[in-house]
């Protein structure tokens, strides 16, 4: 994706970018787990009246859903919850329905609403089936969506354990594994920024650049802190990549991994190494090109 050295980006710039990228992933998951959600699912028969009535307000809530009228699909999905309380799809549509409406990074008070309310439907689907996929999805994705603004380690921590708790279930789905990378990422790249205004702020006069290695102290706490999550981090990219070979994201994250594990060596040598494998990436992936075009250059 971004070259240790004859790179068409510097390392800055380029890490700049993916966060513009993260961004459009919260977006994209939100519109991906929408197409999973609006998609009939097998029930059992309707037994009784109340269940006959839940359904009918179900296939009311869908037709709302599919033509946008978020309001009046809310309130039918509602009723036919209340109606049959283990109809799942209704409490699937209902949760989908609140996190279709929720926009990454707003922080008004009604939009945070809207996240935490896909999450406590997608918890109630998950009271009655522990291990439903989608459910376990939908809450790994609000969460890492919210995580972001404001800036809460514990909400992309907490993200990073449904998403393993995917791969618990179907080890051998690619996406869990992406996310759970995406996520290592995201707590090691901030973390290095942060130790590297710290840093500056008390060193006026011998500033660290973002290209240049840490210093001995910092990079100390880095590996203390970070050096595992690393870690952990490129072996789950290198699995999704296994899973999937041309999983394009993947290739750009597992780039960006082992530019944070650059950080994590001693030695000059060491950095230069994992700065050539990084290199040994695809660089202009069909990732790396709406990235590029989404931040206009």
């Amino acid at each position: 994706m971004c070259k240790s050295r004859k790179s068409m980006f510097g390392e800055s710039i380029c890490v700049g970018l993916v966060i513009v990228c993260l961004v459009l992933l919260s977006e994209l998951t939100a519109a991906q787990l929408l197409a999973q959600e609006a998609q009939p699912k097998q029930e059992a028969p309707p037994q009784t009246q109340e269940q006959i009535q839940a359904r009918e307000m179900l296939n009311q809530g869908v037709q709302d859903f599919k033509n946008g009228q978020y309001d009046g699909a809310i309130s039918s999905f509602q009723r036919a919850k209340l109606l049959d309380p283990r109809l799942m799809n209704a409490r699937l549509y209902l949760a989908t329905t609140y996190a279709s409406q929720y926009i990454p990074g707003a922080p008004s008070e009604s939009n945070q609403e809207l996240g935490r309310k896909a999450v406590e439907e997608f918890r109630g689907v998950l009271e009655i089936d522990a291990q439903n996929l989608s459910a376990i999805d939908g809450i790994g994705s609000i969460l890492f969506q919210t995580a972001g603004t404001p800036y809460d380690p514990a909400k992309f921590e907490e993200s990073k354990s449904f998403h393993q708790k995917h791969i618990q279930i179907k080890p051998e789905d690619p996406e869990p594994y992406y996310w759970v990378g995406v996520i290592e990422w995201t707590l090691s790249f901030r973390a290095n920024n942060e130790l590297r205004s710290r840093y500056n702020q008390a060193h006026l006069a011998h500033q660290v650049k973002d290209t240049e290695p840490l210093t001995p102290q910092a990079r100390e706490e880095y590996v203390r802190n970070y050096g595992a999550m690393i870690d952990e981090g490129i072996e789950s990219m290198k699995h999704a990549i296994t899973l999937r070979p041309d999983y394009d994201d993947a290739m750009a994250y597992l780039n960006l991994l082992y530019r944070r594990k650059a950080h994590a060596v001693a030695t000059p040598s060491e950095r230069e190494d994992l700065l050539l494998i990084a290199y040994h990436f695809p660089e202009m992936t069909p990732a790396t090109y709406r990235i590029r075009a989404s931040a206009g250059g």
